[in-house]
């Protein structure tokens, strides 16, 4: 049985994790953490799900407290707070489940590096759907990526604060790598105004925000005669959790490493 813990239990993303973690068969809720300033801290993690009182656990707010409750954390909060839950559980031996995006360069070196002692997976997309996209965009980018047009476009809903979405730049770095291309000199993140006519060594993204829209997300490949758009549409956050609980399960009989998505399906 592996032993979860969330944090950020108390928010949208957290409350269906905890949903997912109680349906996953080999998995149990080992701990759920909130902000110390949390108006739900005490209450019971179940009920507050809307599972009932079944799980026994409690919302607290101070990780060292809960490390001998869990042996692999999920965490989807913000980029400086995954960073010192990345230490507490290398320091505790404990594995890490990462679906924060907006994760600077340097943070990112900062994780290769931990997980020389530690489990971590760390993937901008837990959905099943988004992780087989990647796969049909390398057999694309190498069959139609000479001769097309390239853009990425992204929808989320208005409460996202990063953009383009995590997602939405491993779609392009998917395809950049694909091409041999260095995603950082060809990225174009915007127009406006006299522009000039399109370079062809470009990947365009698109930003869309607005409503409650889960995350939509189209790669297009345009050529002179026809377009070809590879679409993943998700429709509820459950497809993500189920995928991060799912990656949980696969970690803890993992050594130690940096891991993503692609790992843990076998692609």
């Amino acid at each position: 049985m592996t032993r979860i813990a969330i944090m950020g239990a108390a928010g949208r993303m957290g409350r269906i994790l905890i949903e997912a973690t109680d349906a996953a068969d080999g998995a149990e809720l080992g701990a759920a953490l909130v902000l110390p300033n949390d108006s739900l801290l005490g209450n019971d993690a179940g009920e507050m799900a809307g599972l009932g009182k079944k799980l026994n656990v409690s919302l607290i707010s101070d990780l060292a407290a809960s490390l001998n409750d869990f042996d692999v954390l999920i965490d989807f909060t913000s980029p400086a707070a995954t960073m010192q839950n990345v230490q507490a559980c290398k320091a505790a031996g404990k594995g890490i489940v990462i679906g924060t995006t907006g994760l600077t360069d340097e943070q990112k070196v900062e994780l290769n590096a931990a997980a020389k002692d530690m489990k971590i997976v760390f993937a901008p997309n837990y959905s099943v759907g988004v992780n087989l996209v990647l796969n049909l965009l390398r057999m694309a980018a190498s069959v139609m990526g000479e001769e097309s047009d390239i853009e990425v476009i992204e929808m989320h809903h208005k409460h996202k604060v990063d953009s383009p979405s995590g997602t939405a730049l491993r779609l392009g770095e998917v395809v950049a790598e694909t091409m041999g291309w260095d995603l950082n000199e060809v990225a174009n993140y915007g127009r406006e105004g006299q522009t000039g006519a399109r370079p062809h060594k470009e990947i365009g993204f698109q930003t869309i925000r607005g409503g409650d829209v889960v995350g939509d997300h189209t790669v297009m490949f345009a050529t002179d005669g026809e377009r070809v758009e590879i679409t993943h549409k998700a429709q509820s956050r459950m497809t993500f959790a189920k995928g991060a609980v799912r990656a949980s399960l696969w970690l803890n009989d993992q050594p130690n490493g940096l891991y993503d998505m692609q790992d843990v399906l076998g692609f």
